[in-house]
């Protein structure tokens, strides 16, 4: 083996095996450190730095990449200070995204992915993998209520690649022609969403060559749900204006206040006008696997493709994301090239199994395993408990803050999904009456806790305006091993950080 190939004596280097194994091991125990660590609640979430900090190299941490290669122990290092200085998203007081915990079962599932490294192209070269996902998204598809004979889909990388293959398929679907003749030989399109909706909708109009503009955005109540009636007028505006509208996307979980939008309206609705409905459940998606909240879903089975994220409420490590389609082949058809040096359709086994030509991609991440691994360690009702302990956080927080002075609630009445909105009062602006004045005051309060909360780093928590409303927090729960004692612990440290703003 020629050195400049292989500085150490790794496998598959002759007599590896020994040195391979003490790596390995050594990198495994600075693996189970972190996660120690992360469980632990006397530890940070964070150790922040600011950018131009970690460029300029922080205790003999850097980045910049060597012309000699460094020594064994020197990459060691690496990884011990590469996960030092991130945020531990597993941390039971991380509640900064929609993504965060870190299920064991799930990390093993991708050590076992990484070491397989293979590609989901082919049957010949990924055979186990293939016949997961398609058991996968087989219990997928009972559990939204369509017949599992007849439904497809695929994994795909994140919810935004979810949806734009609904956008694609949709277009597809009513003008197959634009797959070969493109957006010319086809009317002008308009599609339509909630404008409290995914942004990835508007990027995806954009990115098929539809247009963001043509993208009809839909009021919303004030606890963040699409009006159905708007939806019906803003559909029939399009067509007097000489639009085809083709498209609607309803959200089962949005982003900012947890929304599930009325999905049986908004079927009836695409019935009546010949439309492809399309249901973001990217967030929502977990709660079908609960018998007390999957009813916040209800008509979803009316959805010709759904978008759901087990990365996010079921708590499967980044990333698992999955486009569902009820109409079978229509992946195929719409996507399909058949490249012959990978599709050649004379192999000796059953060429369906070959799911590569579904996809946008070529080459494509193994992404089921770890799910599949944590369906069988968990169960379906291991699911459901960890969903349910999940927004049972939630709804603690929320009565917690709804007795308080001190914070205001973005919205009236009980969250519907783990998200809760809320914004923190300090004492000088408590007794001051709402005005123009008092909202840029107000406006200021979050990011000025949220600098502070990073830059001690014992918890961590978002913040956003949303329209007319000036910033407040958001919290949310998708991290099993948070308990009460946390919320309490999140609701303590924003008044021990503000009090004095």
């Amino acid at each position: 083996m020629h050195k400049w190939i292989l500085p150490f004596n790794l496998l598959p280097a002759e007599d590896g095996e020994e040195a391979t194994k003490h790596f390995l091991q050594e990198l495994v125990n600075i693996l189970l450190a972190y996660i120690n660590k992360s469980l632990k609640r006397s530890s940070k979430v964070l150790d922040f730095h600011y950018p131009h900090q970690l460029k300029e190299g922080l205790e003999g941490f850097s980045l910049e990449l060597p012309d000699q290669p460094d020594n064994l122990e020197q990459l060691l290092v690496d990884c011990r200070d590469t996960l030092k200085y991130g945020v531990k998203t597993g941390h039971p007081r991380f509640f900064n995204q929609l993504s965060t915990g870190l299920d064991i079962i799930g990390l093993a599932g991708e050590w076992l992915t990484s070491t397989a490294n293979t590609n989901m192209f082919t049957y010949e070269i990924s055979p186990v993998f293939i016949l997961m996902e398609e058991v996968v998204l087989r219990k997928m598809h009972s559990i939204i209520g369509w017949p599992e004979e007849d439904g497809d889909g695929i994994f795909c990388a994140g919810g935004t690649m979810s949806n734009l293959y609904s956008v694609l398929l949709a277009r597809f679907h009513l003008f197959p022609v634009v797959k070969t003749h493109g957006m010319s030989a086809i009317p002008r399109l308009a599609l339509f969403t909630s404008v409290h909706s995914h942004y990835s909708i508007k990027k995806s109009a954009a990115v098929l060559g539809i247009g963001s503009e043509n993208v009809i955005v839909v009021r919303c109540d004030e606890r963040g749900k699409m009006i159905s009636s708007e939806l019906n007028s803003s559909i029939e505006t399009a067509k007097s204006k000489g639009l085809v509208p083709f498209y609607v996307n309803a959200t089962a979980g949005t982003t900012v206040y947890g929304a599930f939008d009325p999905l049986n309206e908004i079927a009836d609705i695409c019935e009546h006008h010949g439309l492809w409905m399309h249901v973001d459940a990217a967030w929502g998606g977990g709660l079908l696997l609960s018998n007390k909240h999957r009813v916040k879903l209800q008509g979803i089975k009316r959805a010709h493709s759904v978008t759901w994220n087990p990365h996010k409420m079921m708590g499967v490590p980044l990333q698992c994301s999955t486009i569902l389609v009820k109409r079978k082949g229509l992946l195929q058809e719409c996507n399909q090239l058949c490249a012959e040096y990978l599709f050649q359709p004379d192999k000796h086994y059953d060429v369906s199994y070959d799911t590569g030509d579904k996809s946008i991609q070529c080459g494509r991440h193994v992404d089921v395993f770890k799910l599949w691994l944590m369906w069988k360690a968990k169960g379906s009702e291991g699911f459901e408990a960890q969903i349910n302990h999940c927004l049972e956080n939630a709804e603690y927080l929320y009565y917690k803050l709804k007795r308080r002075t001190d914070f205001q609630l973005v919205f009236k009445g009980k969250p519907e999904h783990s998200n809760v909105c809320f914004r923190y009062l300090p004492k000088r602006l408590q007794s001051i009456l709402p005005s123009p004045e008092r909202d840029r005051e107000l406006h200021m309060v979050a990011p000025k806790i949220k600098t502070k909360m990073m830059e001690e780093g014992f918890t961590m928590i978002g913040y956003q305006p949303l329209e007319d409303k000036v910033n407040f927090f958001r919290c949310v729960f998708s991290n099993p091993a948070t308990q009460r004692e946390d919320v309490d612990f999140l609701i303590d440290e924003i008044v021990r950080l503000g009090c004095e703003l």
